[in-house]
């Protein structure tokens, strides 16, 4: 099936440069770690770090040329052993193609018209690529001797991806064939490019996501080269960066989330045919069937033949996308921007602020979202800014007035303010801060409309600049919604309008319908999370044939700080699915996934 996977190794004289002693490369690559592994950057310098790091990437690039791994032909070439090899695998592909969709990349197409809610994928387990695999792998010893490997389940991932592309008698060759030759990651942007955006709120993400693949490769590097357990690795011969970027961002664009054989827990996966998919509006309409050991997909919406069949990714914002995905999605109605907020710890109210937080499981220093929607805050941040800017005698009352716990469940709901004055003073520090930071952009909304619209921009470019441009726009609006709510509030303030009082039967519908939990809406598990992390808020419970199902959540990694960085889940996390049947909605919009 296809053809045969070839090591190119250039010769001096032939574009590559002179052959490299193992001494000279490993003395870059613990130049690069070192790097990588310092302290942060103080306030104003990662700029300055990045350009650093990537010289050293490059010099390490450049002497590494024509050492990576290449497969003969175009990557269409090997479609239709895809479709062979799915099928011989008991995966279904009679109602579907792999088909060149033109600026939205290749997609599947319907062969026949498919039904929303008809089941029309399956893959089977013994087709997916998963940490279980790459255990019982030839990546299996150093898998049980190295802690990062073991706490990282994407970082496996990516090794394993390499060492199966260079096995020529891997079973996953058809599927690994399949794969772009490269993406459109930040990983992969010139650095004028990546300069684009500095100033966005996504910049910090873009510049610690090349760091910290950096710093993998480089640690990996040498594991490979010095550790016992990795003598056998095909890797030890040939592990060039530009290999392992491939493998991050194969893994970042690709992976979710399956439970394991058993049930018991979740594992991560790469899912061949399934993840050709693009991404539209609407819902996730994957689920995982373990009865039939296979994960299944039903249509979103109706589709004729010929039309490309669309799956949901997720409520993803653009600097998701763009970070780790490697694409904009103009109309994407879960974009918002993160915006940092604490109370100062030398504020004189600080602790009464703390406590009234804490109680409504808040933490006193987080990370929330403006919305690119009304209203821009959730009811977790409207909730935040109220006790923000609460007076001594508001939070004493909070504290221990009357109903002083049931007042807590209020503090999310619009319909009850603390006070005008509270309200007056919350969306005005809205109306400023979403100005100020308006004002650390380097252009303006207008200049990013007229650089869109140069015909010579590089794609990266473009999508640099559409983030951009988006971020001020989800700036602009919140600052006109606290204009506008602060007018509102003044007036009823002048008005001397009398303030809506709770009743103790308003309580139940504020509460968390789970019979496991009386605790606010505006709580709903919140978690105290670091400073620099975001809260994830969960969505209301999506029903599944009338029954509520628990979507997987969005892997996180978390692991050796010095060694390794979080790929994030960039497919729909899947959903367990007992009866085999997922319901899903029709929707329109579509967008090219890096597929």
């Amino acid at each position: 099936m296809g053809k045969k996977s070839r090591v190119k190794t250039q010769k001096s004289g032939s574009g590559a440069s002179a052959v490299v002693s193992p001494k000279e490369m490993m003395n870059l690559i613990s130049e690069l770690l070192q790097k990588c592994s310092s302290a942060a950057p103080s306030a104003g310098k990662e700029w300055e770090e990045y350009t650093q790091i990537r010289g050293l990437v490059e010099k390490i690039r450049k002497k590494q040329k024509g050492m990576s791994i290449v497969f003969e032909g175009s990557r269409e070439d090997y479609f239709s052993d895809l479709m062979a090899w799915a099928q011989e695998n008991g995966a279904s592909c009679d109602g579907f193609t792999v088909a060149d969709f033109g600026a939205e990349g290749y997609g599947l197409q319907a062969t026949r018209d498919i039904k929303a809610e008809e089941l029309f994928l399956w893959i089977p387990r013994k087709m997916l690529m998963t940490v279980e695999s790459a255990q019982n792998s030839i990546l299996g010893p150093l898998y049980s001797q190295d802690r990062i490997l073991q706490a990282m389940g994407n970082v496996t991932l990516a090794l394993h991806l390499l060492c199966e592309r260079a096995n020529p008698a891997s079973s996953w060759l058809p599927y690994i064939r399949s794969l772009p030759q490269d993406y459109d990651t930040p990983l992969y942007y010139q650095q004028e490019e990546v300069q684009l955006l500095l100033g966005t709120q996504a910049v910090q993400d873009v510049l610690s996501q090349y760091k910290n693949t950096a710093r993998q490769y480089a640690y990996f590097y040498k594991l490979v080269q010095t550790h016992p357990a990795a003598s056998k690795l095909p890797l030890k011969d040939s592990f060039t960066f530009d290999d392992y970027r491939w493998a991050v961002s194969s893994v970042m664009t690709r992976q979710n989330q399956i439970p394991t054989e058993d049930g018991s827990r979740v594992t991560l996966a790469l899912i061949p045919l399934w993840d050709m998919c693009n991404h539209t509006n609407g819902l996730i309409t994957t689920g995982y069937n373990l009865e039939d050991d296979r994960c299944e997909c039903v249509a979103l919406q109706d589709y004729k033949e010929n039309e490309q069949i669309y799956i949901f990714y997720g409520t993803r914002s653009n600097a998701e996308f763009v970070i780790h995905n490697g694409f904009f999605f103009q109309d994407n109605a879960h974009d918002r921007v993160k915006i940092k907020l604490g109370v100062s710890k030398s504020e004189r109210l600080y602790a009464m602020k703390a406590e009234v937080l804490a109680r409504a499981g808040i933490p006193a220093s987080c990370i929330f979202a403006l919305h690119c929607n009304e209203p821009p805050i959730s009811a977790q941040l409207l909730a935040f800014l109220r006790v923000f800017c609460m007076t001594e005698e508001e939070l004493k009352d909070y504290l221990l007035g009357d109903g002083a716990i049931n007042k807590i469940f209020t503090l999310g709901n619009s319909e009850f303010p603390v006070s005008w004055e509270n309200e007056i003073k919350l969306w005005t520090f809205l109306e400023t801060r979403a100005a100020l930071l308006l004002k650390t952009y380097k252009t303006t909304s207008e200049e990013d409309r007229s650089m869109l619209e140069k015909p010579d921009l590089s794609l990266h470019s473009r999508v640099a600049i559409q983030l951009r441009l988006a971020e001020k726009q989800i700036l602009e609006k919140a600052s006109a919604s606290g204009r506008s709510k602060r007018m509102h509030f003044e007036k009823k303030l002048e008005e001397e309008a009398p303030l809506p009082r709770y009743e103790e039967s308003d309580i139940a519908l504020l509460e968390n319908t789970d019979a496991d939990a009386k605790l606010p809406i505006i709580l709903r598990k919140l978690e105290e999370v670091e400073e620099g992390q975001e809260i994830q808020v969960e969505e209301d419970g999506h029903l599944l044939n009338g029954e509520k199902a628990m979507y997987g959540m969005n892997m996180e990694a978390n692991g050796d700080p010095g060694c390794v960085a979080e790929l994030r889940s960039s497919l729909p996390a899947l959903v367990y699915v007992p009866d085999k049947t997922i319901s899903g909605c029709a929707t329109k919009g579509n967008i090219k996934c890096s597929c």
